[in-house]
Order: structure tokens, then C-alpha cells, then sequence
């Protein structure tokens, strides 16, 4: 057990903590789960759902990133944010919550977020990248997958939108991130709306944005839900369970899930070419004038 992890009541033991998941997959194959390491950089919004859904799968090794502290204006959908946490590091308050479901835990910290430095060591001796950055983080977010791509490590990203989720897995010889998204030599702004666009082609959420104002990529400012979090988990999480048992299709890019429990609607998306496929351009061109304002 970690020196900043909570004493257990009882003596821990895994099988117990996790039998109840048998059924739905293998004694020998929770025992596989049992050998991952999974690297999920983002501890805020999805990225704390995603460490305690995979912590309750059973994961027992992670590797940490998040530089944030909670405050309240992440009441509405971060695990990890109460008033007991305000001001504290994200990275330290979800780390004790995952630790007190599994005291054992494997936890290498990057407080200090992912870095040009410490990229590489981040994705040391992982089966798999749960991307959990904020969706404004581009640079960063583009170099990891590049070296997920390099280093033939199955990358996942999933979207929190309006009360749903979209789901992309970018797995060894297949489409990459750039590749989809077509982000390189584009401005800011351009990369901001290009991530938003390739993330959910079906566009389920836009149906019920009511103040399309408050979705503002040039100061950096979206709506969101406590909903759309927890679905991207359980989502993420069964797509991890498939790429990590080697068990079950697993939509590659450019295919992708979206999930609108608002509208009660499922779309398995598929854009060949990315942001370059002829219909992705045509959606790009409505977004610029809808939400590029000055």
C-alpha cells in the first residue's frame, strides 16, 4: 500500500473485491486484467470516472497525470471535486478515492501534467492511453497519440457532449489521430473546431444545445453535464475491457460511437479520411459560422 493511501478496515483481497464482475467475463480473465497498466492523462472531468471504472474492473496499475487543483466550479461533473477537496491536487484526491477501492494500487504520479520531457516516461510499461485531457489541450494531447501510434499502444479518447458521449479508439495499424483529426498546420482556432467536429461526426447533442453561447472555442468555454462523464467512463471502461482481454470488436477510427442518452440514440459513426472526408468538410463549414465568433 502507497504512504498517502488510506488504511483499509479489513485486509484487501482482490478476488473477493471483484468477483461479482465474474459472469460477465472470465476467473482467467479478471486474472489478466490483473497484469495491465493503463496511463490516463486528465483527471478532471472524465479522467477521475475513468480511473474509479477501471480501478472497479479490476485494473491494478496507473499511470497518473493532472497538474489542476479542484474548485467549484467542477461541483457539476468531476468525481473527484466536494467541498472537502477545493483547492486540494486532482491527481492526490482521485488517487486516495481510487486506493480506497483497491489499497494495492501501482500509482506512478506525473503532478506536474504531461510534459515534452516526461512524455515518454508516462507511457513506460502501458497496455493502453485513456485519453481524460481537457478538450482544449491540443498540443499535448497530439503528441501522446503520435507516440502511442509510435509505440504501438492503443489509444482511447472519449468525449463528454451534452448528455452523451462519443467514443474514438486509435489502435495499432490503423488511422491515426492526425491522420483523422488533420490538425497539423492549422491556427488554433481552426485545431479547436476540427477536434470538436472529428469527435462526433452524428452531432446528436447539437439538437438541444439551447444557448449555442455558451459554446465558445475562442475564450476556451463549454457546457457540460455530470452525465456525459459517467457514460464516457462506462464506455471507455468496456472498450479497455475488449482491447486489454483482446475480446470483442473494437471500432477503430475512422469509426467511432456516439451515445445520446437524451435523444435515445446510438450512431456508429464512420468518416473515411478523417476531417478530409467530404461530408466532415461540409459540417466544418457550418460549425465555422456558428461558433468561430470574434
Amino acid at each position: 500500500m502507497m504512504a498517502d493511501a488510506p488504511a483499509p478496515a479489513e485486509p484487501f483481497d482482490y478476488a473477493t473485491a471483484f468477483s461479482r464482475t465474474i459472469g460477465w467475463i472470465t476467473a482467467a480473465e479478471q486474472a489478466k486484467l490483473r497484469s495491465k497498466r493503463v496511463a490516463i492523462a486528465g483527471l478532471g472531468g472524465v479522467g477521475g470516472s475513468h480511473l474509479l471504472t477501471l480501478t472497479r474492473l479490476g485494473i491494478p496499475s496507473f499511470n497518473l497525470a493532472d497538474f489542476d487543483r479542484f474548485g467549484i466550479e467542477n461541483f457539476n461533473r468531476q468525481a473527484g471535486a466536494f467541498q472537502s477537496t477545493i483547492g486540494r491536487p486532482k491527481i492526490d484526491v482521485v488517487s486516495r478515492m481510487a486506493w480506497d477501492i483497491n489499497p494495492n494500487l501501482d500509482i506512478n504520479k506525473f503532478p506536474g501534467g504531461i510534459t515534452d520531457d516526461n512524455m515518454e516516461e508516462f507511457l513506460s510499461g502501458v497496455d493502453l492511453y485513456v485519453d481524460g485531457l481537457d478538450f482544449f489541450v491540443l498540443d499535448i494531447r497530439a503528441k501522446l497519440f503520435a507516440l502511442c501510434a509510435e509505440r504501438g499502444i492503443p489509444a482511447l479518447t472519449a468525449a463528454p457532449l451534452g448528455m452523451g458521449a462519443a467514443v474514438l479508439a486509435f489502435l495499432p495499424g490503423h488511422t491515426t489521430f492526425e491522420e483523422y483529426f488533420r490538425l497539423e498546420g492549422k491556427t488554433r482556432d481552426e485545431q479547436l473546431l476540427r477536434f470538436m467536429v472529428g469527435l462526433a461526426p452524428a452531432v446528436l447533442h447539437q439538437a438541444y444545445l439551447v444557448d449555442p453561447s455558451a459554446v465558445d472555442l475562442i475564450n476556451q468555454r463549454g457546457p457540460s453535464t455530470p452525465m456525459a462523464c459517467e457514460i464516457c467512463a462506462g464506455i471507455a471502461a468496456t472498450q479497455a475491457l475488449k482491447i486489454l482481454l483482446g475480446r470483442g470488436k473494437v471500432p477503430a477510427a475512422p469509426h467511432g460511437l456516439h451515445f445520446d442518452a437524451y435523444r435515445n440514440k446510438l450512431v456508429h459513426t464512420w468518416r473515411p479520411g478523417g476531417n478530409n472526408n467530404p461530408l466532415q468538410r461540409l459540417i466544418l463549414a457550418v460549425a465555422r459560422r456558428r461558433f468561430m465568433r470574434t
